[in-house]
């Protein structure tokens, strides 16, 4: 069946979502705050920016039905659980470790949305969500308790799973919410659960710190979290996972462009091997029916 053009913008909107989330793990090494301070300060500009969008397109800040704001503060927690253990990961580790490691997601994702949403899990996805998973074993080097990537590899295993119930819970939002109104609370909450840890410690920031948090808070936070979400109206969460699969691919070149981080060989064919996952699944997804919004 020719893919419908709703289908095309949602497949469009979470590549260039993906996109953008290739950024933040090179913020960490730019940024000189450790990890929660970092998510606090992104959170805080992205809910100030996306404040502005809901009040410029005029959409009501209230929340219809009232028990989706439990879920909404559930997923601001979750939300800053992620972000912190992904830096971590990244600080103690590279911007490819983290990355890599956190694109094990797609593997939770798939078999945890059927159990949320009570769905036939799809064979292929699954399939191809432990391809992807076997391309992050084939760059991650070798595993040690000693060693600073492995600690690296574990921060970035538990982001990617906080990350993978973030999107089932978002996949349920988006069909009763905007997407710019989901990604505001989300960072809202974030910012909240997250502020009691700076009361009274007086955290110095440069105007160089500032302008990087602002960065990343208003283009690769509000901007990406928002298509992302945007795309999920119309495609599976399991498809979209397994897209955002090629996050540490542009993870990696952006790495080598900014940071000077060559990378190796088996990651080169690792990225290969998550790439042809990715692709799989997109042309496969392609070519399916509407997904119902």
């Amino acid at each position: 069946m020719p893919l419908s053009g709703e289908r095309r913008r949602s497949l469009a909107a979470i590549h260039m979502a993906v996109i953008l989330f290739g950024f933040p793990g090179l913020f960490a090494a730019w940024i000189s705050l450790p990890p929660h301070a970092i998510v606090l300060g992104r959170v805080a500009f992205a809910s100030l920016f996306l404040a502005s969008v809901l009040a410029l397109r005029k959409i009501p800040f209230r929340i219809s039905p009232a028990k989706d704001l439990i879920t909404l503060f559930l997923c601001g927690v979750i939300l800053a659980v992620h972000w912190t253990a992904f830096f971590q990961s990244v600080r103690v580790s590279s911007v490819a470790v983290g990355l890599l490691a956190y694109s094990s997601f797609p593997v939770f994702t798939v078999f945890l949305e059927p159990l949320m949403s009570r769905e036939k899990p799809d064979a292929t996805n699954v399939l191809m969500a432990l391809v992807s998973f076997f391309g992050v074993f084939l760059i991650v080097p070798r595993f040690s308790l000693e060693n600073a990537v492995f600690r690296g590899v574990l921060w970035g295993l538990f982001s990617g799973a906080t990350f993978s119930i973030l999107t089932v819970l978002n996949r349920r939002l988006s069909s009763r919410q905007s997407s710019p109104k989901i990604a505001f609370y989300q960072d809202l909450f974030a910012c909240l659960v997250l502020s009691p840890f700076f009361v009274g410690r007086g955290q110095a920031l440069s105007g160089r710190n500032i302008v990087l948090l602002a960065v990343l808070g208003v283009f690769c936070t509000a901007g990406a979290h928002t298509l992302f979400i945007q795309g999920l109206k119309r495609v599976k969460a399991q498809t979209a996972s397994i897209i955002s699969s090629l996050e540490p691919v542009y993870g990696i070149v952006l790495a080598y462009f900014f940071l000077d981080e060559v990378p190796a060989l088996r990651t080169v064919a690792g990225g290969a091997v998550i790439l042809g996952a990715v692709l799989w699944v997109t042309i496969r997804s392609a070519g399916k029916t509407r997904f119902p919004g």
